[in-house]
């Protein structure tokens, strides 16, 4: 995706609204949530954590509270997200435990290995699968052996009924969630343009051959699937 698309995306009017605009579903997001931290516990209290595509840094924060010795490298391209989450870090007293990077994983300072990696709802923007694989790969090569990847997105066979009949309740939950008629409609006839849906298979594959062993699909809300893996 290029610089004017993600502009064009995660505009500043947007990354404004952007916690409050998905508010009612902030049960879905708690339960990502809550298995990535217990998923995690195991990890040294000093732990260094890799945020890819961090948005408002919503996870950032939770984990922050939730293992309070951790130290964060936030990597984000679109300025306006990032802005948000500076804002938000500062104001949880989180700051000085967090490095922010306004660019992309492959601008990021090889530095430093990380004991864990979270990217949620972030590959599936990438279109090429070739360039997809290479993102994970990325993400490996920047995590110490054994080290973890969390990764969620949107996932699905289009082709099939279940898919489908999905894909009709997904339309009811950003309904609940407060789009308008219009949108919904805009919303499903551009959906699988501006992200890739692909079965769960072929993006457990593309984790598994970009360095980590077999993901373990750990959650599932509606369309969103989140694996857990380790760099082999």
């Amino acid at each position: 995706m290029s610089d004017e698309q993600l502009s064009a995306i995660f505009s500043k009017d947007l990354a404004a609204s952007y916690d409050e605009k998905f508010a009612k579903l902030a049960p879905m997001k708690d339960a990502l949530h809550l298995s990535i931290r217990i998923l995690l516990s195991d990890l040294p209290e000093n732990s260094n954590i890799l945020c890819v595509g961090a948005g408002t840094g919503t996870e950032l924060l939770y984990l922050a509270e939730a293992f309070p010795l951790w130290q964060f490298t936030v990597v984000e391209p679109a300025t306006a997200m990032l802005d948000i989450c500076r804002q938000r870090a500062e104001l949880n007293g989180i700051t000085s435990r967090c490095s922010f990077h306004n660019g992309y994983l492959d601008s990021l300072p090889r530095n430093e290995l990380f004991d864990a990696a979270t990217c949620l709802l972030v590959s599936q923007f990438i279109l090429d699968k070739t360039e997809r694989s290479g993102f994970f790969a990325e993400i490996a090569e920047r995590l110490c052996s054994g080290g973890y990847l969390i990764s969620a997105d949107l996932s699905g066979d289009s082709s099939s009924i279940e898919f489908k009949s999905l894909f009709e309740v997904w339309l009811k939950m950003l309904a609940y969630s407060g789009m308008s008629e219009e949108q919904l409609q805009g919303y499903q006839d551009n959906f699988g343009q501006d992200i890739a849906i692909l079965p769960r298979q072929e993006i457990a594959e593309m984790i598994t051959e970009s360095g980590f062993e077999q993901p373990t699909l750990f959650l599932q809300t509606l369309l969103i699937h989140a694996w857990c893996s380790q760099r082999i």
